[in-house]
């Protein structure tokens, strides 16, 4: 190669740089998949899919699959989940899907080198998924969290991280609101934000923090709820116009305790 001026790059030589050969490098996979939370009766779920075959036949895993030449990893994550799902495109399109992380750990597969990019959501009111599934998936079911089964490969791992992800959007979002009735009470509103983080809040202070944070939440006048206690009939609200919160809602820092 030609030395480089002063200060300089170096600059290629009268042939060129050497030419990049493919070959001198191990052939990897790329696959995507996906964490989709819900709340469901009260309780924290996941999509699961049983599968159809090897590696971890007959196992539980998150959704996902092998991205393909000509296809972007959003494009294949949205892909995996409407095949292995059963459910349609058109609304499997419509999920806003957040890229958690790349799982990359040489022996995460044991048919290859297999490089995922990890996709979570929570989401409100998806359906059923088809029991059948499709695919390469025999089942697909949503599970509670607190009783999912040892997942295949290290879904395990990014299901946890998942949860620590959407549990930090709540912090910081009003999608919360979204698993509420349009019009509830803070306690509705509080049993969300324990779900989902999996501990127990004090009731004065969140409805303080709540009340306090500027377009979380707007009145219903005149309009209240009875609830199962004693007292007085519960005020209702309805979502505000925030989409963000300021100040962030901030969980406590214990964390959670599943």
């Amino acid at each position: 190669m030609t030395p480089a001026k002063p200060g300089g790059a170096p600059r290629p030589g009268p042939s060129g740089p050497a030419p990049y050969d493919p070959y001198a490098f191990e052939p990897f996979a790329v696959a995507v998949d996906l964490a989709v939370l819900t709340v469901r009766g009260g309780a924290l779920h996941v999509l699961l899919v049983r599968r159809g075959q090897e590696p971890y036949a007959g196992a539980w895993a998150l959704p996902g699959g092998f991205v393909r030449p000509r296809e972007s990893a959003e494009a294949a994550a949205l892909r995996e989940f409407a095949e292995e799902t059963g459910l349609a495109p058109e609304l499997v399109g419509g999920l806003h899907l957040e890229q958690l992380r790349t799982y990359s750990e040489p022996d995460r597969d044991p048919r290859m080198r297999v490089v995922s990019v990890a996709f979570t959501a929570l989401v409100p009111d998806l359906p059923e998924p088809v029991e059948e599934g499709g695919g390469d998936a025999d089942g697909a079911r949503w599970v509670p969290v607190r009783e999912a089964p040892e997942l295949a490969f290290d879904h395990g791992l990014i299901l946890a991280d998942a949860r620590r992800r959407v549990g930090a959007k709540l912090e910081y979002t009003c999608l919360a609101t979204a698993f509420c009735p349009p019009e509830f009470t803070l306690g509705e509103l509080q049993a969300v934000y324990e779900t989902v983080w999996g501990t127990g809040l004090d009731r004065p202070n969140f409805r303080r923090k709540v009340l306090a944070t500027p377009g979380f939440v707007q009145p219903v006048p005149g309009a209240a709820r009875l609830t199962g206690g004693r007292g007085k009939p519960a005020a209702l609200y309805r979502a505000g116009p925030a989409t963000t919160l300021h100040p962030p809602l901030l969980r406590p820092t214990e964390g959670p305790t599943a």
